[in-house]
């Protein structure tokens, strides 16, 4: 059974757009993983350098454009909740990634089978 022309190549234009849209996404994805690994990296090292301080040390966060004193345990639960709450966006974003290639894969799979088979669905 053979499809008309148009119908042809409306599929087509369709998996194209399939392919170059996942693969867009891929790549954001990508991209928001390595910026939240950066974050959760420096609030590692900020931590570890909070944890080698004496606790009698003042500590001080920006609130905008004023520092204000805070407790050493406020400063370090704060960087431990922001340190989880990336962990589980990059969590997130991986099992996203992991779909956006499973459909970027399956759309080039069902287009090289297009195109070999000559347009013939």
């Amino acid at each position: 059974m053979s499809l008309p022309n148009e119908a042809l190549q409306k599929l087509l234009q369709e998996l194209e757009n399939r392919i170059v849209t996942s693969q867009q996404q891929i790549g954001l994805a990508k991209a928001q993983m390595t910026t939240k690994q950066k974050a959760i990296r420096l609030l590692e090292l900020t931590s570890n350098e909070i944890g080698s301080l004496p606790k009698s040390t003042p500590v001080y966060e920006g609130v905008g454009k004023m520092f204000v004193g805070v407790p050493m345990a406020t400063v370090d639960r704060r960087l431990v909740a922001e340190s989880a709450e990336l962990k589980s966006d990059v969590s997130g974003l991986e099992k996203k990634l992991n779909s956006l290639e499973l459909t970027h894969k399956n759309s080039l799979e069902h287009y090289d089978r297009f195109v070999k088979s000559g347009g013939k669905a």
